[in-house]
């Protein structure tokens, strides 16, 4: 399963299986950058019902960014978080 980065809230029709809605839920996101791996978990995103595509929105997207690259600048080469919005 592949994240998606997606500008609406509104439910969609998924582009992976394009059978099912997208409904909310949350996602577990892996970066890596620079040497550094950086999981969130608990994202909050759109998952398709039918095949579990998870589809991640700009503004959260933005902020995931953020904490790889904070990631980074610390040194960090692994490091496991909880999303919390900014």
């Amino acid at each position: 399963m592949g994240i998606r980065i997606h500008e609406e809230e509104a439910s969609m029709t998924c582009v992976i299986c394009k059978s099912s809605e997208t409904q909310p839920g949350t996602a577990t996101v892996t970066l890596e950058r620079e040497g550094a791996t950086v999981v969130i978990k608990r994202v909050p995103a759109r998952v398709c019902k039918n095949c579990g595509e998870e589809y991640v929105d700009e503004s959260v997207t933005a902020r995931l960014l953020k904490i790889a690259d904070e990631a980074v600048r610390a040194g960090v080469q692994v490091d496991v978080r909880t999303y919390a919005a900014a």
